[in-house]
């Protein structure tokens, strides 16, 4: 067992490295600009019929395509960035997914605009202006929500006074979470051929995004069980599957029809918020507590 830790950590480790490097940062911020030019132009010249046909058939008409090829990188830019974190904290995995949250909803808006003709104009239908609306409103508050989130003390462990895995036990729960970010990593991958695929064969059987948050909440669920085995006490683990459960809230809102998907996305970041509060609130009223015995 312990080889499968060493090598998860020996993987692990330069990848986080690689991916947080400036040097990575900029070469990402780079080839973004540079693929969405690309995807402007591109559709450009398919509007004047200057495209080859076998690329004719699989570029869109619409220069706010475009945007979307933008945001959907960026978010799986941020999804990446979600795993690599994942063995770090619960916390700071929550936080992240609902920044993914947040931009998934700008997309959705930016999303809509497809559906308007160009140059931009607005007929009698306003059902387009108001997922718009909807969707970029939601973005706002969970951005909002998520400083506040951010504002809350995150109390490490230690401070919780709770009976914490030692020596050799803590380094294989870190481990642990490795293997499972590991996993996640190869699940993305998989995912990401497959959406990729599909989208050059005009097949569409699945939505990437969807199916990882699914994917997300079984991870979820096997971290809070990890983290009974090496973390065992009531508030750790009633905090870190009431992050499980926000997760799902995040799914179903992915899942959900216009106006309905909004509110569930805020309803899941207000839960997650009260939930740190809480436990927060708990941990500090417990070791007062202890404190005086």
């Amino acid at each position: 067992m312990r080889s499968i830790y060493e090598f998860a950590t020996h993987v692990f480790q330069p990848l986080t490295t690689a991916w947080s490097s400036p040097r990575t940062e900029r070469a990402i911020s780079g080839a973004l600009v540079v693929i969405f030019l690309m995807s402007l132009a591109g559709i450009e010249l398919k509007r004047h019929g200057w495209l080859p046909s076998w690329l004719m058939g699989i570029t869109p008409d619409n220069h706010f395509h475009a945007v979307s090829v933008a945001f959907t990188l960026v978010l799986i830019l941020e999804v990446i960035g979600l795993i690599l974190i994942l063995p770090c904290s619960f916390s700071k995995s929550m936080g992240k997914q609902f920044e993914i949250l947040s931009l998934i909803l700008l997309r959705n808006s930016f999303k809509e605009l497809v559906n308007l003709p160009e140059p931009l104009h607005v007929g009698g239908d306003w059902t387009f202006i108001l997922r718009i609306v909807s969707d970029g409103v939601g973005a706002l508050i969970i951005f909002g929500m998520l400083g506040l989130y951010d504002r809350l003390p995150q109390l490490s462990l230690p401070q919780t006074g709770m009976r914490l895995a030692r020596g050799y036990a803590r380094y294989a729960f870190i481990a642990s979470k490795k293997i499972v970010a590991l996993v996640l990593l190869a699940v993305f991958a998989v995912l990401g051929c497959r959406a990729v695929w599909e989208g050059l064969t005009h097949q569409h059987t699945f939505e990437f995004f969807d199916t990882f948050y699914t994917v997300l909440v079984f991870s979820d669920i096997l971290l809070v069980l990890l983290s009974q085995r090496f973390i065992p006490g009531y508030l750790a683990v009633f905090r870190n599957s009431g992050y499980a459960l926000a997760t799902l809230g995040i799914r179903l809102a992915l899942a959900a029809p216009p106006f309905y998907n909004t509110a569930l996305g805020i309803g899941s970041a207000l839960y997650a918020v009260a939930l740190t509060w809480t436990f927060n609130r708990l941990v500090s009223g417990q070791a007062e507590h202890t404190a005086e015995k």
